[in-house]
């Protein structure tokens, strides 16, 4: 359970992070791309989780 709770917060820690980089990146926001850099940051931390993971195994 406790692993789970980690790996959960460790994505939304790296979406936080990627979504922020990206509104202060594109500078004037409206709605779509707030939308698609979420998107976007999502599936980014996913990767960085999975990769991060991937390295910790050996």
């Amino acid at each position: 359970m406790a692993r789970r709770l980690a790996a959960g917060a460790e994505l939304i820690g790296w979406w936080a992070l990627l979504t922020g980089l990206w509104i202060v990146l594109i500078g004037p926001v409206d709605t779509l791309e707030w939308a698609v850099g979420a998107g976007a940051a999502l599936l980014a931390a996913a990767a960085a989780c999975g990769a991060r993971r991937a390295t910790e195994r050996r």
